[in-house]
C-alpha cells in the first residue's frame, strides 16, 4: 500500500513537473500562428496597396491623358474659332464691299432709268441718254450752227419718236430750217408740230415762224392771215406782240 502511495505520489511530481512546459508550447505556437496570420494580412493589405496604387496610378495617367487631350481640343477650339472669327470678318468685309457696288450700281442703272419730268409744260417719261442728244442739239442752234443743229434734232427724232421732248425738237428744227431760208420745210416741220401738238405751249411761237416763212418767201397774203390769227387766239403771247409788229410792217 505504501509503495502504491509513492508511486502514485511520484506520477502526480512528474506530471506537475511537465505541464509548464507544455503550457509554454503551447503558447509559442499561438504566437507563431499569430505571427503567420499577422504576415499574411500584411502580405494581402500590400498586395491590396500595389493593386490600388498600381489603379490609381493607371487613374492618373488616365487623368493625365485625357487633361492633355482637353488641352489639345482646347487650343484646336481656340483655332477654330479664331479662323471662324476671321472668316467671319472677312465675309462681312466682302458682303460692306458687295453692298457698296451693288449700291453703285444701283446708282448707275437709275441713271440710266427713265426719270418721270415735265418739259414744257408735257409730263412724260426721259431717259438721260434722250435729255443729252436733244440737250446737244439745241446747244449747237444755240451757239449759232443750224446746220448742225437740224442734223442732230432729224437724228434725235428718229431715235426717240415718242418722246416728252418730240414737239420741242421740230420747234428748233423748224427754226434751224428757218435761219437756213428753207422755208418750205421749216413751215412743213413746224405745221407737223403744231397739229400734232394743237395744246403745247410752243404752238404760239411756232405759228409766228410759220408766218415769218410765209412773208419772207412772198407769201404776203397768208403771212397777214397767220398773224391776225396769233393775235386773236394767242393775246398777250409774246407771239401775239411779234405778230403785231409784223402786221405793222406788212402795210
Amino acid at each position: 500500500m505504501r509503495t502504491l502511495f509513492l508511486r502514485i505520489a511520484s506520477a502526480v511530481l512528474c506530471v506537475c513537473a511537465i505541464t509548464p512546459s507544455y503550457a509554454g508550447m503551447f503558447d509559442d505556437d499561438e504566437a507563431r500562428q499569430a505571427l503567420l496570420n499577422l504576415r499574411e494580412k500584411t502580405k494581402t493589405f500590400q498586395e491590396e496597396t500595389a493593386n490600388r496604387f498600381e489603379q490609381n496610378s493607371r487613374a492618373m495617367l488616365d487623368l493625365q491623358s485625357q487633361l492633355t487631350q482637353l488641352k489639345d481640343d482646347s487650343a484646336r477650339l481656340r483655332g477654330q474659332n479664331e479662323a471662324l472669327r476671321n472668316d467671319l470678318t472677312q465675309a462681312q468685309s466682302a458682303l460692306a464691299e458687295q453692298k457698296t457696288r451693288y449700291q453703285e450700281l444701283d446708282a448707275r442703272l437709275k441713271k440710266l432709268e427713265p426719270q418721270r419730268v415735265v418739259v414744257e409744260g408735257v409730263e412724260g417719261l426721259v431717259g438721260p441718254m434722250e435729255t443729252g442728244a436733244y440737250d446737244a442739239a439745241l446747244k449747237s442752234f444755240r451757239d449759232n450752227e443750224p446746220k448742225v443743229a437740224v442734223g442732230d434734232f432729224r437724228d434725235f427724232l428718229k431715235r426717240y419718236p415718242n418722246s416728252v421732248y418730240v414737239p420741242l425738237a421740230q420747234f428748233w428744227m423748224g427754226n434751224g430750217l428757218y435761219a437756213q431760208r428753207d422755208y418750205k420745210s421749216a413751215m412743213s416741220i413746224l405745221q407737223a408740230m403744231i397739229k400734232a401738238f394743237p395744246t403745247h405751249p410752243k404752238v404760239p411761237d411756232a405759228w409766228a415762224v410759220v408766218g415769218s416763212c410765209q412773208s419772207e418767201s412772198g407769201q404776203k397774203q397768208h403771212a397777214r392771215k397767220t398773224f391776225e390769227m396769233i393775235v386773236q387766239s394767242y393775246p398777250g403771247t409774246p407771239a401775239a406782240i411779234l405778230a403785231q409788229q409784223r402786221l405793222m410792217s406788212l402795210k
